[in-house]
């Protein structure tokens, strides 16, 4: 299991926050394929890359331990939903972006705002996601 310090570096609260470089996001995918994909792009972007947790279990327990800026959580993880995460990320006042591969998305109302990705997403799309959501947290 990945892990990281849970002190986050100050320079990322002073610095235009769309900026990714050096941001930490926590991937939770369940998808061999596409969690390795998210991981490369986050890292193009200058990211660094906690994960990709691949069930809820570890998911839960990185969500708890904390240390990254951001999240990118697949929606349906295993047969289970991750809306209890996304709890515990409100909670901590961690940004998060929400991706599936399905066209029907059903997601609680108040989560409707938070930044999506269809599935498959590129570069660019990830990159616009992610700085919506941080922004958003200014």
């Amino acid at each position: 299991m990945l892990s990281r310090d849970s002190s986050i570096d100050e320079a990322h609260q002073e610095r235009n926050p769309t900026d990714l470089t050096g941001r930490c996001v926590l991937v939770v995918e369940d998808s061999p394929v596409v969690g390795p994909f998210t991981a490369d792009l986050l890292s193009e972007l200058g990211c660094d890359v906690l994960g990709p947790a691949p069930n809820m279990a570890a998911a839960r327990e990185l969500v708890e331990a904390g240390g990254y800026d951001a999240a990118l959580m697949d929606v349906h993880i295993r047969g289970e939903r991750v809306f209890p995460l996304c709890d515990l990320l409100e909670e901590k006042g961690i940004p998060f972006v929400l991706t599936s591969g399905y066209a029907d998305w059903q997601i609680p109302a108040k989560w409707d705002d938070r930044p999506r990705l269809q599935k498959p997403y590129t570069l660019d799309q990830v990159g616009h996601a992610l700085g919506r959501a941080l922004n958003a947290f200014v």
